[in-house]
């Protein structure tokens, strides 16, 4: 019994972790539009915004450029 439980918390942890990530639809104030694996991760010290396209590109964006930030 104790064996079968074990691979069954293992499945529901990464279960819970692959729920954590949210895509995220990024537009720009020229209404260019970017979706994200994930949402964008602000760098303060350099004032832009980083994020990975679905394409597995990543990609920066000054905060200034960017009108909304929607959590798909």
């Amino acid at each position: 019994m104790k064996n079968g439980l074990l691979p069954t918390l293992l499945i529901g942890a990464f279960a819970t972790l692959a729920g954590c990530s949210s895509p995220s639809l990024i537009t720009l104030n020229d209404g260019r539009e970017f979706q994200a694996v994930d949402a964008p991760r602000f760098e303060r010290s350099s004032g832009f915004y980083e994020f990975e396209q679905l394409d597995g590109k990543v990609t920066r964006v000054n905060k200034d450029q960017i009108r909304t930030i929607t959590e798909l």
